[in-house]
């Protein structure tokens, strides 16, 4: 259920008239972290010539440029997308699935590193702060439709694979740097 004018889904149909707290289109940070990450899936698997790559590929970077505008100030994105001041705290899975997505954009060419990599390294480092003293990856948000409240200690394996899919792509993208003549 993609919404044009704001390059976001919606969960499904019965989120269409749905509004977060504060007025804003209720759309769901994990829920289009999935999104993102079948992006990567889906064009790694289609072929270059595939007669309607071009459209998503066009969409990919339509969200990305969206997700990329609502970061939040400490790097991760809240449940409810569009409206964070409902969210007390970041949400990590989402978060996660959209930093894997981005990275993986950077090292194939669809997107502008100049432009992205400020916006993964502070997810990077958004993430690591959610890394607590016990080993576990907190602030995920647990098996739900739609944004909810939860707490900092909320870990599941989702958030976790997640964040090493991402962790994956960042590694891809230091080798790539490192592999750089410097100038």
């Amino acid at each position: 259920m993609y919404d044009p004018s704001e390059h976001l889904y919606f969960r499904d149909a019965s989120y269409l008239a749905r509004k977060e707290k504060y007025g804003q289109k209720l759309f769901w940070s994990r829920g289009n972290g999935w999104v993102m990450g079948a992006f990567v899936k889906v064009l790694e698997q289609m072929p270059a010539d595939y007669p309607s790559r071009g459209k998503y590929i066009a969409q990919y970077k339509e969200m990305a440029d969206r997700i990329a505008s609502i970061q939040g100030k400490d790097g991760l994105w809240r449940s409810g997308l569009l409206d964070a001041a409902d969210c007390d705290l970041p949400e990590v899975s989402g978060s996660a699935f959209f930093t894997y997505s981005l990275v993986w954009g950077i090292n194939h060419g669809l997107l502008d590193r100049a432009k992205f990599e400020p916006i993964v390294t502070r997810a990077w480092a958004g993430m690591l702060a959610h890394i607590y003293a016990d080993g576990w990856l907190g602030s995920i948000q647990p098996i739900d439709g739609q944004p909810g409240k939860f707490k900092p200690s909320a870990s599941y394996v989702y958030g976790v694979g997640g964040f090493l899919l991402a962790a994956s792509e960042l590694d891809v993208l230091a080798h790539n740097a490192a592999q750089r003549p410097h100038q």
